[in-house]
């Protein structure tokens, strides 16, 4: 099975065809500048990059840009839509309401939005992505994966900060920890290059790219990060054993 992959900011998209079927990336691409007059994409396949001007004045139009260059006869990787199997979806902020991967239904794209406010720069961006993906090809399914969720698994005690208990319940202030399709990806990957149980293992994970994080796992479950609130917030709570 193909899906394609997408990561929308404010005003840019990125994706990826993957099939899944052997692990391989068929295409990856990235539209800059979405909504100004110099916008441009970057579509690289099979090793080449490919450089297109395209004014795109939102994310529909970006998307369905895309989708006619991963069709396109001699730079696509797919003859039609009908060869993707779904589109997933990077949502950065899932807060306390999502615990693994969803089918986007209605009720989902109400409570990401209900998250905006924990993620107020990026939840909006990821639903642009999603609405627009919604019109242009209506009846795909859809996946979305958030950053957050991985960490949901982190004990009450060290997730509370030790503030004022109503802070939490009244604003859901608490640590989230972020990066976590990242971290679970390299524990489980771990797990395989040791030829053992992810459930078998305890381990430190690091992820180091724009933003840097580190995780505690047991038993393939995070149970503490150096992210906080927000992805600058680093306070572990202390020394904890795990």
């Amino acid at each position: 099975m193909k899906i394609l992959v997408l990561n929308s900011g404010s005003s840019s998209l990125k994706y990826q065809v993957i099939d899944t079927s052997n692990n391989q990336m068929l295409a990856k691409g990235y539209f800059e500048r979405i909504g100004q007059p110099n916008s441009f994409l970057t579509h690289k396949v099979n090793g080449v990059s490919h450089k297109f001007e395209h004014y795109a004045k939102d994310h529909q139009k970006a998307i369905k840009f895309v989708l006619s260059r991963i069709m396109n006869e001699h730079y696509g990787v797919i003859k039609s839509l009908d060869e993707l199997g779904g589109i997933g979806h990077r949502v950065v902020h899932g807060g306390e309401k999502f615990f693994k991967p969803v089918l986007i239904t209605d009720k989902v794209i109400e409570n990401i939005k209900e998250c905006i406010s924990l993620a107020p720069l990026h939840n909006p961006a990821a639903l642009l992505g999603i609405e627009a993906c919604r019109k242009i090809v209506p009846n795909m399914k859809m996946v979305a994966v958030f950053d957050t969720a991985f960490h949901q698994t982190i004990p009450k005690e060290r997730y509370i900060y030790p503030i004022p208990y109503e802070y939490y319940e009244k604003y859901g202030i608490r640590k989230y920890g972020f990066h976590g399709t990242s971290h679970e990806y390299v524990a489980l990957r771990t797990a395989e290059l040791l030829n053992k149980d992810v459930k078998d293992l305890k381990i430190i994970s690091c992820h180091l790219g724009q933003g840097a994080s580190i995780c505690a796992i047991q038993n393939g479950k995070s149970v503490e990060t150096s992210m906080g609130l927000t992805p600058l917030g680093r306070n572990c709570n202390g020394n904890k054993k795990w």
